[in-house]
């Protein structure tokens, strides 16, 4: 139970899991890999980062999507102890395609895994700039981890 600990050192409470938005999982589990399928943050982070929600308040949306991220991952294998290691993290930003602070912006996921996981929460990654996202959410993240 480190990881729960973590969570309230942390003052964090996870969020539900949402409902699916369509045929798939959240997670799919083949040998020691969870693939999370991508989520978003919740109700209102919408819009283009650089023009309608500026780096800061879309590092907090990436955070916000983490939650709910490491909310999947204990919904799917039961103990967050469970996670050996934040393999690849694939962040996704609604941005006007001047924007370049992708990494800035998807580091408010990366930040908060380590926080939580500490150095099993450091992973490669991936953030990349998008031209629409499902219900124009400001960012979109999924990610693979390593599991016992």
């Amino acid at each position: 139970m480190q990881i729960e600990k973590r969570l309230a050192e942390l003052g964090i409470t996870l969020p539900p899991v949402p409902n699916a938005a369509g045929n798939y999982v959240h997670a799919v589990r083949t040998g020691n890999l969870l693939y999370l399928a991508g989520k978003g943050p919740g109700p209102g982070a919408t819009g283009k980062v650089g023009r309608d929600v500026t780096v800061e308040e879309a590092y907090k949306h990436a955070r916000d999507v983490g939650l709910v991220l490491i909310a999947v991952i204990k919904d799917a294998i039961g103990d967050l102890d469970k996670v050996t290691r934040i393999v690849k993290v694939l962040g996704m930003v609604n941005a006007m395609p001047e924007f370049g602070d992708q990494p800035k912006v998807i580091n408010g996921c990366s930040d908060l895994f380590v926080e939580v996981f500490g150095d099993k929460g450091r992973h490669a990654r991936s953030a990349v700039g998008m031209g629409s996202l499902p219900g124009q959410i400001t960012v979109e993240i999924e990610a693979i981890i390593e599991v016992a």
